[in-house]
């Protein structure tokens, strides 16, 4: 996710101060609430700092802390490898800790995929059939390895791995009516929403501000975020009070901007179970040229509170390549009968092969191609240098076969 900006702006402070009535006749802001204690030399990648006291810590110091809590929060960048490796390294360090007694909530995951997680949790689902079943490349349209390191060591230790979020069709439904014109059965699925957080208000007035939301109105746009807090809040809540989860510790893992500065899911948790919890966030250092349109520009309200308890300075990461490309914009055909191909990338392992836009890929090295997901899982294996073979139909003709080189170029 994108890195966004906190300037100090005077206007926001006041504003901010006139809604809460923080700031009583004759009483003076004294120094940054969200850095009481600044450094007196620039962060570096692997620095952690402990934010309400200024203090820097070992990534040990910071686990010793996380460990003796009963929810630690993680707030991430989804896509840089730098968190997932935080992310791993904490879930270890708690599962040594917490042995047998350690779940795992993910955002990415809605509540209608809990048998999933179960059943791959239980070492019952290979990989392919876990991106299968959980439509991966369709709900969470980002490459499964930024999270494959994690997944595997839950699966491989029985870690729970708890469905935090709502349904999207739920959302979108919030999104656009109010709650109280929704259906009875829709009604029935929300969470208890508390729509009145002035800092959750001051957060999504500020990103709404960046985006192109078409007719949506701001309010809507607020309905949805509680309605994602609220739904993953309930959903911590409800695990770690029921049979499977009340003896247990919980490491959350979210986008930075549901957990940071505590009033997105840290707050509606604890409203509806007071325990202890941390929270951890990560602030990317240099980002790079080809990352910068990844960024939002969002000024942000000074908000009285830190953004988190620790910070880890990271650098912004590319995802290591892990197989190969064919080079081709595809889509699936009626009844799983293969992969017709909409455009052959220029300089593509696909266009070296002999591939042309229409052709109907009907399977590579003996496996069916019903889905995206099988072209995709079955490059992924591959790597430069490999060869493979191709079977597919032209123009309605009769299948054939070509050879397919995998070479790392540009375009592929």
């Amino acid at each position: 996710m994108s890195r966004l900006s906190y300037p100090l702006h005077l206007a926001a402070v006041l504003c901010l101060c006139a809604l809460t009535a923080c700031c009583p006749a004759g009483k003076h802001l004294m120094g940054d609430p969200q850095d009481p204690y600044p450094r007196t030399t620039p962060p570096r990648v692997g620095d952690i700092v402990h934010l309400p006291t200024g203090t820097i810590v070992s990534t040990a110091q910071m686990l010793a802390v996380a460990g003796d809590m009963r929810i630690v929060y993680i707030g991430e960048v989804h896509d840089n490898p730098a968190a997932h490796r935080l992310e791993l390294q904490v879930l270890q360090e708690l599962a040594e800790l917490h042995p047998d007694r350690q779940a795992l909530g993910m955002e990415i995951f809605a509540r209608s995929q809990q048998p999933v997680l179960d059943l791959w949790v239980a070492g019952e689902l290979d990989e392919k059939a876990f991106l299968r079943e959980t439509r991966w490349y369709d709900s969470v349209k980002m490459d499964f390895d930024y999270y494959r390191d994690l997944l595997i060591f839950a699966r491989d230790r029985r870690i729970p791995v708890i469905a935090l979020n709502a349904e999207k069709g739920l959302v979108e439904a919030v999104r656009g009516t109010a709650p109280e014109q929704l259906s009875a059965g829709e009604r029935a699925r929300l969470p208890d929403l508390d729509l009145t957080d002035p800092y959750q208000r001051g957060m999504a007035t500020a990103i709404f501000g960046d985006h192109s939301h078409g007719a949506m109105q701001l309010d809507g746009f607020l309905r949805a975020q509680t309605v994602w807090d609220e739904s993953m809040a309930e959903s911590v809540s409800r695990y770690l009070v029921s049979p499977a989860g009340r003896d247990r510790h919980l490491l959350v893992i979210a986008g930075g901007n549901h957990v940071n500065y505590g009033f997105g899911i840290p707050r509606r948790a604890f409203r509806r179970l007071p325990v202890s919890y941390v929270i951890i966030g990560g602030e990317e250092l240099d980002i790079p040229a080809d990352k910068q349109d990844r960024l939002m520009n969002v000024k942000f309200p000074l908000f009285p509170m830190v953004p988190y308890d620790f910070v880890a300075y990271l650098a912004y990461e590319d995802l290591p390549e892990r197989g190969v490309r064919l080079g081709v914009m595809m889509e699936p055909v009626a009844a799983g009968r293969g992969l017709k191909v909409r455009k052959v990338l220029p300089g593509s392992n696909a266009e070296r092969a002999g591939l042309r836009q229409g052709d109907l890929l009907l399977a590579l090295d003996g496996e069916n191609l019903a889905s995206n997901l099988d072209l995709i899982y079955a490059l992924k294996q591959k790597h430069p240098g490999d060869h493979g073979v191709l079977q597919f139909v032209r123009e309605g003709g009769q299948p054939k076969s070509l050879e397919v080189i995998f070479q790392t170029s540009a375009g592929n």
